[in-house]
């Protein structure tokens, strides 16, 4: 018995490590839709921390409020007693304007006809996007406790808090920390 721990023990203390950092500390995940354009891709996957803490702008995953066991991937806008107002396409949380670099491309390609090239794929989404008078539609919200605003970075097509509504802290599961997959694609966040 002393020889197969000895010679087993190291191994069975890494698998027990591995789970218990899986259960406790990390989730992988796969990005699923087009609401993450161009940040994130159908497809891509992620590692999630689930003790890291949550800053504005932070890309997250979290469960749809109105589906619980949907699991999905966004941008953490407003933290709990922000006022977030989007008009005219800026962005200003609390007073303070906030620059999204990360819209640009799409920005652009909106301007330019609406996205209807890049959503080539998808009469819906180009039908979507064609009757959209700009890229973040105007709204105004001042965040409870214990809530949060989370939105796609594709927002013509994104469903997010502006149509689910805003993110109790419960259903937040974690920040994306590490994209893996594709292998020309890996970054930390």
């Amino acid at each position: 018995m002393k020889n197969f721990l000895k010679n087993w023990g190291p191994m069975f203390l890494l698998i027990i490590l591995v789970l218990a950092a899986r259960i406790f500390v990390f989730t992988p995940i796969t990005v699923k839709g087009h609401s993450m354009d161009p940040t994130l891709q159908d497809g891509q996957k992620l590692i999630s921390s689930k003790i890291s803490s949550y800053d504005r702008m932070d890309i997250i995953t979290t469960s749809e409020p109105d589906d619980p066991d949907r699991l999905i991937v966004k941008r953490l806008i407003g933290l709990p007693g922000d006022t977030v107002v989007m008009k005219n396409e800026k962005l200003t949380i609390n007073g303070k304007e906030y620059e999204e670099e990360y819209l640009d491309e799409f920005k652009k390609m909106f301007a330019e006809d609406k996205l209807q090239k890049e959503y080539d794929y998808d009469e819906n989404f180009q039908a979507i996007a064609s009757q959209a008078t700009q890229f973040t539609q105007d709204f105004e919200v001042t965040i409870p406790e214990g809530q949060y605003l989370v939105l796609g970075d594709n927002r013509p097509i994104s469903k997010d808090s502006r149509s689910f509504g805003l993110v109790d802290k419960k259903y937040m599961h974690g920040k994306a920390v590490f994209r893996y997959w594709p292998l020309n694609k890996i970054s930390l966040f």
